[in-house]
């Protein structure tokens, strides 16, 4: 777009979307609502047809997301756009919305208007029923007909009607003297006494006097607009973060610096759960928090299985953290901070992204852990929740706390912190907090829900009171476990010294080939170095080796693989004699022509294979980055002769993606990785030399036709390099030199560069050993979680 057009557009869309005052702002300095209306102001500038939101309202406070939820309404009204909408927490999109679909374990169970699904849902009492507006389930439950109120304006004229024909019972609602402050008298765990932060000396405040006291045994929720400091506060009951006034004491003690606090006595579930994750499985996330005690892998085995079941992850063990759902995500970082069995929990956002469903598990995981004298801290903008979980809840402003009282009293009367329930019936229903309340007081039938057995709510942490779980739910931990931490699959500490030394002097001795120059002379050294790698690779060696690595296969079909195979056959034919052509024919500066020409001859599989089905950004970005960790790496090595990763990599390319892919990368590696070594009439053969190992490797691994273990690879990458590229290279250097080659000059020739391509193979090898296993496993996740299966 020109300059012109671009600022009519950006003018346009901040008159819309009313962000003229702040326009000129930082973005750091903007609030959590300020940002979601900026993000959403960046998509709208395109023009969109068709607006998809995932969970847009899950870390607002709920005035931010009510005009957030407003503007959603002015997009579609104003401007016609078509908006979806993903939601845990439908309070407000249910009042807007023309269309509602319910879906479970990706099906659709519930489709139609949004009076139509709560109909669906009410009557088949599906669990799903927790999610629907509070004045719709108050309506099912009271037995009523007629159409679903599905906002509060609605609900609270059904309420005023069915007021003036029934009686209604207000004295049924608990006082609210006897609902939470239950802990009154028990020993304070956390105690702030007038603490004051700034994040630069420079800023202003953000915590501005703080002071509060928390009970042990108490669930203590905070609450507050987005900005105002909340996260902020429990960076410093954390240690994260010093104050640079005032005092908070621990259980009694001051707080000193972060190592008092992460001893077992606080644990921190923060706003962004991948914060927390650092290894390849969920699994092993969990293992890692007990990595500090020598525990017995069956113990071990035992305490996850516990928590995965309790927080309803026993399916996800075996995934990487980072595939999983945000709601998943937060379960999994959950369970790792249960494990630590902390006295102090402090959750950040705890309910952002849980279904329903999952929110009434995790409340009796709360109450399990208050009735243990644990003490609970948590930071929400779920307000239902808070109100019907929370022993105290205190409103966070302006870096400081505003009011504190028990839940029924907190929100009574409010305007915006308060609940649906209170909103609906609290001028009819006085005292009315809970959606209970206002069913008990109509005389409506509140559904009583037993405590799921999978969830294991009793949190049994203590491994010693109780017994191993069912067999099955340990196979899954166990077989990871074996591989992590079972010493007979890893090589011992004695060969794994000798193979460090080993590798030591096969460095020094390829640094003093290099200082004495490549002549005859430096035979002995190189067959010196040439064993000192054997011995290296040999005392790495150990039966992990023969572990099988996953690598899926090609899902194109039989058209598709006829169709590589004539490509292959093309470029196969079309290379060598274009080598031979150019040699004879041209003269000087001959092999620019060549490498061009190789060049366009390997781009006609690669338009073959791809252009054909329309490739995505991220194939071409992938094979891109690929060809460029090839060439980085060969250059890495300059200082060592024949002791390149080249090889070993395009190996690794060839299986992930297919032999199509392995030879383009190997071809472009040794065009590109020549401008740092020199171009010359070598370069088209170490092309040609490099994709043939490339393809051979996705023609053997990527097909099916080998296992992919260690052993395989290292002994594929040493044959490879020693016989293609080997054999390659050695013959091309008599046709490159010689004007009469004869048989007995490519026999020399093969013979005298045997030693350096001896060094190569067992260098292929090495990184082959080092590098396979953690870029497949990392290439596979791509491939996985952006769909690019057709690429191999």
């Amino acid at each position: 777009f020109s300059t012109a057009e671009i600022r009519g557009r950006a003018a346009e869309m901040a008159s819309f979307f009313g962000i003229q005052t702040w326009f000129n702002k930082n973005v750091s300095e903007l609030s959590g609502g300020q940002k979601q209306v900026l993000n959403l102001a960046s998509v709208m500038i395109m023009q969109p047809s068709v607006l998809i939101l995932d969970e847009p309202t899950a870390q607002l406070d709920p005035v931010a997301a009510a005009e957030f939820i407003k503007i959603l309404e002015k997009i579609n009204r104003e401007l016609g756009t078509t908006v979806i909408i993903s939601e845990h927490r439908p309070e407000e999109t249910f009042a807007i919305s023309d269309r509602i679909i319910v879906m479970d374990k990706g099906r659709i169970t519930a489709e139609g208007s949004p009076r139509k699904v709560c109909e669906i849902l009410m009557k088949s009492d599906d669990e799903m029923c927790e999610a629907l507006p509070v004045p719709a389930k108050i309506f099912g439950a009271v037995g009523e007909e007629g159409d679903f109120p599905v906002n509060i304006r609605e609900g609270r004229k059904w309420l005023e009607n069915y007021s003036l024909n029934h009686t209604l019972k207000p004295e049924v609602i608990p006082d609210a003297d006897k609902f939470g402050g239950c802990c009154s008298g028990s020993e304070t765990a956390v105690e702030i006494r007038n603490v004051w932060f700034r994040y630069e000396r420079e800023q202003s405040d953000i915590i501005k006097g703080l002071s509060a006291v928390i009970r042990k045994g108490e669930i203590y929720a905070v609450m507050g607009g987005n900005g105002v400091g909340k996260t902020t506060a429990l960076s410093l009951i954390c240690g994260l973060n010093r104050p640079y006034r005032g005092e908070i004491l621990i259980n009694g003690k001051k707080l000193e610096n972060i190592g008092n606090v992460f001893d077992g006595t606080v644990g921190m579930l923060p706003q962004n759960p991948q914060t927390l994750f650092a290894e390849k499985t969920v699994y092993l996330d969990l293992a890692e928090m007990l990595s500090d005690k020598k525990t017995d892998p069956e113990v071990l085995d035992d305490r996850i299985n516990k928590v995965c079941r309790l927080c309803c992850i026993e399916n996800l063990i075996n995934c990487h953290p980072y595939d999983l759902s945000g709601g998943e995500q937060q379960r999994a970082a959950l369970a790792k901070i249960l494990l630590k069995n902390p006295e102090i929990l402090i959750l950040d956002e705890p309910t952002k992204g849980l279904d329903a469903g999952f929110k009434k598990i995790f409340a009796d995981i709360l109450r399990s852990l208050k009735e243990k004298g644990k003490t609970v801290i948590m930071v929400s903008h779920d307000i239902e929740f808070c109100a019907e979980n929370a022993d105290r809840t205190a409103m966070f402003f302006d870096g400081n706390i505003a009011s504190e009282d028990v839940p029924r009293r907190f929100f009574a009367g409010k305007s915006f912190y308060t609940t649906a329930a209170n909103r609906m019936a609290g001028a009819i229903i006085p005292g009315a907090v809970l959606t209970e309340d206002v069913i008990n007081a109509c005389g409506g039938r509140v559904k009583t829900r037993s405590i799921d057995e999978k969830s294991g709510v009793e949190l049994r942490m203590n491994t010693e009171e109780d017994g191993l779980p069912e067999s099955e739910l340990r196979k899954p931990c166990r077989k990871i476990l074996g591989r992590k931490r079972h010493g007979k699959e890893r090589p011992g500490k004695a060969m794994k010294a000798a193979g460090c030394l080993f590798g030591a002097m096969f460095i020094l001795t390829c640094v003093l080939q290099v200082m004495t120059g490549r002549n005859s002379g430096t035979f002995g050294l190189q067959m010196l170095t040439l064993a000192e790698a054997i011995v290296c690779l040999g005392c790495f060696f150990s039966s992990s080796a023969a572990d099988e690595i996953t690598v899926s296969r090609n899902t194109r079909g039989i058209k598709d693989g006829k169709r590589a195979v004539t490509a292959a056959a093309v470029v196969m034919a079309a290379v060598p004699a274009t080598i031979l052509l150019g040699l004879y024919v041209l003269d000087n500066r001959k092999y620019y022509f060549i490498s061009i020409m190789i060049i366009l001859e390997t781009l006609i599989m690669f338009f073959m294979m791809f252009e054909s089905r329309k490739p995505k950004a991220r194939e071409i970005v992938t094979v891109s980055v690929l060809c460029g960790i090839a060439v980085a790496g060969r250059a890495a090595f300059f200082m060592i002769p024949q002791f390149k990763p080249a090889a070993a990599l395009v190996i690794v390319s060839g299986i992930c993606f297919g032999g199509e892919t392995g030879f383009l990368v190997g071809a472009v590696t040794g065009f590109v990785s020549n401008f740092f070594f020199g171009q010359g009439p070598w370069t088209p053969w170490q092309m040609f030399a490099l994709g043939i190992i490339g393809f051979a490797s996705g023609i053997f691994y990527g097909k099916g036709l080998m296992k992919v273990t260690k052993l395989s690879l290292c002994v594929f990458g040493f044959a490879a390099v020693l016989i293609l590229y080997g054999g390659i290279m050695n013959p091309a250097s008599v046709i490159m030199w010689q004007d009469k080659p004869a048989a007995e000059m490519f026999v020399t020739a093969y013979m005298m560069g045997l030693p350096f391509d001896l060094v190569h193979a067992a260098s292929t090898a090495f990184f082959l050993w080092v590098l396979s296993g953690p870029m497949i496993e990392k290439l596979e996740r791509i491939k996985k979680k952006y769909g690019m299966k057709d690429m191999c």
